[in-house]
């Protein structure tokens, strides 16, 4: 098992095929609080030993730019917060089909995750697609801090998906 390395270059993700690889993609914003939740836990991911074959990304609030990470992977598990109505904190894993199966209320960046997402679908060939949302009650704009009742639940997060990752590696035959 190799370090995961933080990377900026587009080019790592295209130096070789990946459609056997599983790509772990934070979606939100670092500078608003719980709304961040995707992007703190690529960080916390960072520092976990995973196989050669999972790569992170933080996808921010990347919308159309993130396309070609869902060309090039076979599978993408992404992290984001939502503001559905659920406690702070609470933890839900879907595998949507179609972008309307999304929660209803993804945070700041709902539309352009859902409008990308209706892009992938249009895509001639579309990953399997993994939903981590971490459920959010406020976005507090120039706080880096996660509320206590989301940071608390960072290690089930990362638990989850690294059992999820585990999960997708023993199950594809390449």
């Amino acid at each position: 098992m190799k370090q995961p390395e933080a990377i900026c270059s587009d080019s790592f993700y295209f130096e070789r095929d990946k459609k056997s690889d599983v790509l772990i993609m934070g979606l939100g914003n670092y500078l608003m609080g719980d709304e961040g939740i995707g992007v703190q836990a690529i960080q916390k991911l960072s520092g976990v030993k995973l196989p050669e074959t999972v790569d992170l990304l933080d996808g921010g609030t990347g919308g159309f730019l993130l396309l070609s990470y869902f060309e090039s992977y076979g599978r993408i598990i992404l992290i984001d917060a939502t503001m559905d109505g659920k406690p702070p904190g609470t933890i839900n894993l879907i595998q949507p089909n179609f972008a309307s199966d999304y929660p209803p209320s993804l945070s700041v960046h709902d539309v352009g995750l859902k409008d990308m997402i209706e892009a992938v679908y249009m895509m001639d060939t579309i990953p399997e697609i993994y939903l981590f949302t971490v459920s959010i009650s406020e976005i507090e704009p120039m706080c880096v801090e996660l509320s206590p009742e989301v940071k608390k639940v960072i290690p089930s997060l990362i638990d989850a998906v690294e059992r999820l990752c585990e999960k997708l590696m023993s199950s594809h035959v390449t």
